[in-house]
């Protein structure tokens, strides 16, 4: 197989989507004769630096050289995040790669969304060695917190999940349907998450913490980016920075910690594996990533793996928010079963919801239908293939999926498929990463018992 001039291979294509163009594989391929080095520098708050090195191949090589760095510094910018990217080397395509990430270039989903997040505006500079900035990262513990009296809070895009959790185990757990990324006024999410705060107290003595796992991008407890809240105006901006603090007042004065759901999820695994280099991946509504240290750490990194670049195929599917084409949550989600199941020869009803239109693919793979059951089996074979990639930034030992998608067969057929893929082509990433499902309760409200343990009291 040949993309841009670099030809590449791979066994076991995905069933019912052949053409998948596999970044990582890729960009294993392109890196054998690449030379000519380039560093980039990511700066995030308080002065937090990320350092990164990679390599270009020859100027004949113009249009692949490109695509690489795009593609690099895309998957750099939602995995780890920053309000100014620094480049240093290979400057004839750093400098068409600045043009491409600013506010009105052909990345300006991009460029904004890190201004939104850091409230400053986004910058791609180009620099000299001598210039170029050094790392400063500091990781952080997350959660583990189990005494006391504790809510834990889920929220997702299709559902919330809350649990009352005493002294580590949950005494009641609850879902329920909701559509917060419908809703444009925040009053609608603020009392959804006062309505599942008020229901977990009632089952306890009293609250002494409550911990969220939440959809979103966050300083503090605030997400300033996220698709909740994705149809709220901007001038009502404020009322999504505080509406978790507001929530937690209504059940009185308690601490509350809210985290990003990749990195809860990421918890969960270390927590019941009592491990570390744990990578969290939720399936449901979007892909939602985190990440464990191998010492037991949070990195402060974006996680957002969902905007993070999977697929180089010419045909790839359009993530309607961002815009771009070939992103993680096209295959990684709930979107990527309704995708695929015209392929499958599954026809749902249009006025079904996608939670609802889920559900129906995954009651036909109950029930033995061969086509629902390639779309899982295909999810797999993505997941296998993309994890090359993941681990060129991320030191892997275990890979934990969680969310609606992982639920049931499906599930089962999804890690098995990607294990199978994994031992077949990539042995060395088989012996080292353990690629597993929880069981059927932790797959659902696992997050919300996790999210419990956040606050230290």
């Amino acid at each position: 197989m040949n993309y841009l001039g670099i030809s590449y291979d791979y066994q076991n294509k995905p069933l019912l989507d052949e053409s998948f163009v596999p970044f990582g594989v890729w960009a294993g391929a392109y890196l054998q004769e690449a030379t000519r080095p380039f560093r980039v520098a990511l700066e995030r708050e308080n002065g937090h630096v990320s350092v990164f090195s990679s390599f270009l191949r020859g100027e004949e090589f113009a249009e692949a050289n490109f695509r690489y760095m795009e593609r690099y510094v895309k998957f750099l910018l939602w995995s780890v995040g920053g309000w100014r990217v620094t480049v240093c080397g290979c400057r004839e395509t750093a400098e068409k790669l600045k043009e491409h990430y600013r506010v009105g270039g052909e990345r300006d989903f991009d460029a904004r969304f890190e201004l939104d997040v850091f409230e400053r505006p986004f910058e791609l500079v180009l620099c000299e060695e001598k210039d170029f900035p050094e790392a400063r990262e500091q990781a952080k513990n997350i959660g583990g917190h189990l005494e006391g009296c504790r809510i834990g809070f889920d929220a997702g895009g299709s559902d919330r999940k809350v649990s009352a959790v005493i002294d580590g185990k949950s005494v009641y757990s609850e879902e329920v349907v909701w559509f917060p990324k419908e809703s444009a006024d925040p009053n609608y999410q603020f009392q959804g998450i006062v309505e599942a705060f008020k229901t977990a107290a009632s089952k306890m003595p009293r609250v002494d913490a409550i911990g969220v796992s939440s959809a979103g991008t966050f300083v503090g407890n605030s997400p300033m980016v996220s698709s909740l809240f994705i149809k709220v105006p901007r001038d009502r901006r404020e009322e999504v920075k505080s509406v978790y603090d507001r929530a937690a007042k209504e059940i009185g004065d308690v601490p509350i910690v809210v985290a990003n759901d990749g990195d809860v999820t990421a918890l969960a695994g270390a927590m019941s594996l009592n491990a570390g280099a744990v990578m969290g991946v939720a399936m449901g509504t979007s892909e939602a990533a985190g990440y464990v240290t191998p010492d037991g750490k949070i990195l402060g990194w974006f996680n957002e793996l969902a905007f993070a670049p999977v697929d180089l195929q010419d045909n790839a599917p359009q993530d309607e928010w961002s815009t771009d084409f070939g992103v993680g949550c096209k295959y990684f989600s709930q979107d990527a079963v309704i995708r695929l199941a015209p392929r499958a020869g599954i026809e749902l009803e249009a006025s079904l919801s996608l939670a609802e239109k889920l559900k129906a693919v995954q009651k036909l793979a109950e029930d033995g239908h061969e086509g629902a059951r390639k779309i899982f089996v295909t999810i797999g074979s993505y997941l296998a293939h993309t994890l090359p990639l993941y681990a060129r930034f991320y030191d892997l030992r275990y890979l934990l999926v969680l969310g609606r998608v992982a639920s049931g067969v499906g599930g089962d057929l999804l890690i098995a498929e990607c294990n199978r893929v994994l031992r077949e082509e990539y042995p060395a990433l088989a012996e080292k990463i353990t690629v597993m499902l929880p069981d059927e309760k932790a797959r659902r409200v696992g997050q919300s018992i996790a999210a419990a343990s956040l606050p230290e009291v």
